[in-house]
């Protein structure tokens, strides 16, 4: 039973949640280790702590408590522009119990467990607003002070609500709990704002201000009741007893024992009473115009109303002070009208409406709402602007691996044909029989790198790295596999009872980037065997240029000198050319590492346009950044290939002209081949170098992805477990509390008779309830229990007992034997009519069991116990020795 006139609201209860551990692993997976990933670490169990302050103990009813909650409320607002608060993103799940459900006999409640930050935000609205209307109904309403604060607090709670019910289903992906749904938040927001109402008509009161306004304010306060009422009354949205509205007993501790059936009697009340303060007061505004018969009207229009209070809800609202006002006012105003003025006094339903004047409106929720709020993330960028970097970097990465591709590629191109002209080893081959220095060169470097050793290396690395990163990647896959087989297979078992999203929904995202990673991984073993090719096809070479001087100069074949041809023109010329290209070559080095080195922060960029606009628009703004940052590069880039290919036409043609010069002979045939061969290994090999260089950093940079992937795998399957066990476990309850029929237990070995061969027992069938069919005494037995069928059939029908379980136990000490289920009596025996009670089983019964599974009770000397007719006297037999325990007393059930 409510304690006070005014109504609060209870809490929502939440279960435990470690915020830290998933919003750290997200830390450490998003942002690069130092000062600032330690930062948010830090902030991320700060605001952990929070929560527990917040939700995990009882809270005061006072502004500090307040406070708490609403700067845990404002931190979520803060992070929630940060996190990827979902069900397959950070797994972060949130139960919480029903405010109002009060759960059954046996103790269980409604609950609700969601990975959505909304519905944490809704749930801790919702306590701020229960909180608000808990101290405002503490205050103390005969001072100025109190009746500020109480407005104050339950406009405060008013708006929480409204908010609430604004945003509640757009904040959660599937229907709410009764306690915060739409309907519901909006009538206990109609409610604190009618209280609300009422503390400034108390004030307006307090104040003597002029009755006109007065009676305006009661006459809001009581249209907003009104409304608050009927939407309690005839609106299936709020959790009620089975009984009619108002039509029940006030008293009855079970109607009682639900929030809304209690606040049902208050609005009605409240709305009575107000309407009776306007009227009265608005009689008061009569009588000074004059208007007596009106002034009747109107006390008469207040004293019913505050007779209905006092007849039908006088547990919840007293108004014995303000009926006495009332009846004072029209005992005098009765008896001046009789005796002086003779006014004719007016029908109810002819009294003009009073007016009505509104003071009170619902505080609108607005972010920060604490006044000590500071964020803990405050250096951390929103999700969309991470997102928006994410894709900016992308773009970044690809425009600058495309000017440093074309660059790499006019090298390559321009090596290749410079060997397949044998340039500059054919211009400096004098004598036709020593190396070229550029061949030597070219010698020097892949020695120094390793030679054919450091590619036999990289290729021995690759298989065991992919085959790493395949393990890692099937590993992951395979915790999703098996938690969806169980998922499905609880799903099949339980129906619709099983209400949460299937995990073969939750998990496409997640197998759409697994499936992406194996296709990586494929194009990468693709890429590998390119490789193998390209290198067996130029091993012999690269293993030429790895040899001693003197053997690789007997491994090329001797020529015709060509020193006529030293210093003519047309060598000059090719020197000059090559000479160009090679400043062409170093200049791209250059260009790439300028490319490489350019940096700006796009972050500043992308908040500012979310700031002025609400939304980013990612790809206008990095195509507009990407171009004045890169625009002179590309530019650069481009002259430089169309530089180079110039230089390549000019060197083509010259070579011409300098190949008629020179003699041809098969001897210079062959070593220019073979001269040819070494400059072509030697760029496989720098190429083939690079390339598994960069495949070897690959695969240990993916397995690095993959480890977050399976790590991310991993921690939504351990998810998803605790919230299957949660859910199993009240499922489990739900199922226990559900009513089932009792179970009959078997037929006792007493009434298995042997059949007329004496070799096949037949059981007979049990005789109908309403005829006793005597039975045969069974010989050799101790006396039975003379259990007859005289409880009155009224007690039976009234007071059925329970069905025998196997977890009752029975009772002991002589406080009598437990209850039997009354079954179909069994036939008597002779002498001893009416039901023997069933036999409780052997484990869980204090006495002893005889030969034809009969319990050994003792009998008094005359009346036995429940029988109305006297039993013929048999003569005491002895205990007999299959009986372990002596005879105990036997108490009336």
């Amino acid at each position: 039973m409510m304690a006070t006139t005014f109504v609060s609201v209870p809490f929502k209860k939440a279960s435990e949640v470690d915020m830290a551990k998933p919003l750290s692993k997200f830390i450490q997976a998003t942002y690069p280790s130092g000062d600032t990933q330690a930062e948010y670490v830090r902030a991320a169990e700060e605001l952990n702590s929070l929560r527990k302050n917040a939700l995990g103990r009882p809270l005061d009813k006072h502004d500090s408590s307040l406070e708490i909650l609403l700067r845990y409320y404002d931190q979520l607002c803060s992070i929630e522009p940060k996190f990827p608060f979902s069900e397959n993103q950070l797994c972060l799940t949130f139960t919480w119990k029903d405010a109002f459900d009060k759960g059954s006999l046996f103790g269980g409640s409604v609950k609700l467990a969601l990975a959505s930050l909304g519905y944490e935000k809704s749930c801790v609205l919702f306590n701020v607003g229960a909180l608000a209307s808990q101290i405002a109904a503490e205050q103390n309403l005969e001072n100025d002070e109190g009746l500020k604060a109480a407005a104050k607090y339950y406009q405060l709670a008013s708006g929480v609500f409204q908010h609430i019910k604004d945003t509640v289903l757009s904040a959660l992906n599937r229907e709410p709990t009764m306690d915060i749904c739409p309907d519901t938040v909006g009538t206990l927001s109609l409610i604190m704002l009618a209280q609300a109402q009422e503390v400034f008509f108390l004030k307006a009161a307090a104040d003597k201000m002029k009755d006109a306004i007065i009676a305006k304010l009661a006459n809001q306060a009581a249209d907003y009741y009104g409304d608050a009422f009927k939407q309690c009354q005839y609106k299936e949205n709020l959790p009620k007893t089975n009984h009619p509205p108002i039509q029940y007993d006030p008293l009855d501790p079970w109607v009682q024992y639900f929030y809304f059936q209690e606040v049902l009697p208050v609005l009605a009340a409240k709305h009575c009473m107000m309407q009776a303060n306007a009227e009265y007061h608005q009689s008061v505004l009569a009588k000074q115009q004059k208007k007596f018969g009106e002034e009747i009207g109107r006390l008469q229009h207040a004293s019913d109303s505050v007779k209905t209070v006092a007849s039908r809800y006088d547990e919840y609202i007293n108004v014995k002070d303000l009926s006495d006002k009332i009846a004072r006012a029209l005992t005098a105003a009765k008896k001046d009208n009789d005796f002086i003025y003779h006014d004719r006094v007016p029908d109810v339903k002819d009294l003009e409406p009073v007016g009505k004047a509104t003071l009170v409106k619902s505080t609108p929720v607005s972010h920060p709402m604490s006044q000590k709020y500071t964020d803990l993330f405050a250096k951390m960028v929103p999700l969309a602007v991470q997102q928006s970097l994410s894709i900016y970097n992308q773009r970044r990465a690809d425009l600058v691996n495309r000017l440093i591709g074309q660059m790499r590629e006019s090298t390559n191109l321009a090596n290749g044909v410079l060997a397949s002209l044998n340039l500059p080893a054919a211009i400096e081959d004098v004598s036709g029989d020593s190396i070229p220095q550029s061949i030597l060169e070219k010698s020097k470097v892949v020695a120094q790198k390793g030679g054919l050793q450091t590619i036999d290396q990289f290729m021995r690395d690759l298989p065991e790295l992919l085959q790493r990163n395949r393990e890692i990647l099937d590993e992951a896959l395979k915790i999703l596999d098996q938690e969806e087989v169980s998922d499905h297979e609880l799903k099949a078992k339980f129906k619709e009872r099983w209400k949460r999203t299937p995990s073969s929904e939750l998990y496409k995202p997640l197998r759409a980037e697994g499936a992406n990673f194996r296709t990586t991984l494929d194009r990468a073993v693709q890429a590998d065997q390119v490789v193998r090719e390209r290198y067996a096809a130029h091993r012999e070479v690269i293993a030429l240029l790895c040899k001693p001087e003197a053997e690789l100069n007997a491994a090329i074949p001797s020529g015709n000198p060509t020193k006529s041809l030293q210093g003519s023109e047309v060598i000059m010329l090719l020197k000059t050319l090559l000479a160009s290209l090679n400043e062409v070559k170093k200049e791209r080095e250059t260009f790439e590492n300028d490319i490489k080195s350019v940096q700006f922060d796009m972050s500043s960029r992308f908040l500012t346009a979310l700031a002025q606009d609400g939304a980013i628009s990612e790809e206008a703004i990095s195509v507009t950044e990407l171009d004045r940052l890169y625009g002179g590069h590309t530019e650069s880039v481009q002259q430089n290939l169309k530089k180079q290919e110039e230089l390549l036409a000019k060197i083509q043609a010259a070579h011409e002209e300098f190949s008629k010069s020179t003699q041809s002979n098969t001897d210079a045939n062959q070593r220019e081949e073979m001269l040819k061969k070494l400059a072509a290994g030697h760029d496989q090999f720098v190429e083939l170098v690079a390339n598994l260089n960069e495949g070897t950093k690959f695969y240990n940079g993916f397995t690095e992805i993959l480890l977050k992937f399976q790590t991310k795998c991993s921690d939504i399957v351990f998810a998803r477990k605790t919230e299957r066990d949660e859910l199993l476990k009240d499922l489990q309850q739900s199922i226990a509390r559900e009513p089932s029929a009792p179970n009959i237990p078997a037929a006792p070995a007493y009434q298995i008779a042997a059949s007329v061969g004496g070799t096949t027992p037949a059981v007979p069938t049990p005789a109908p309830r309403s005829v006793f069919q005597p039975k045969p005494q069974p010989p050799a037995r101790p006396p039975p229990p003379s259990v007859g069928a005289t409880f009155p059939a009224a007690a039976l029908a009234a007071d059925p007992a329970p069905a025998p379980s196997a977890s009752m136990p029975a009772s002991v000490g002589g406080v009598g034997m437990l209850s039997q289920a009354q079954g179909p009596p069994y036939p008597s025996y002779q002498g001893y009519p009416g039901f023997y009670p069933m036999p409780m089983p052997m484990a869980y019964n204090q006495y002893a069991y005889g030969q034809y599974n009969m319990p050994y009770m003792y009998h008094p000397p005359g009346q036995p116990p429940f029988q109305t007719a006297q039993p013929p006297q048999q003569p005491q037999q002895p205990q007999q020795p299959r009986y372990p325990y002596p005879q105990q007393q036997f108490y009336q059930q």
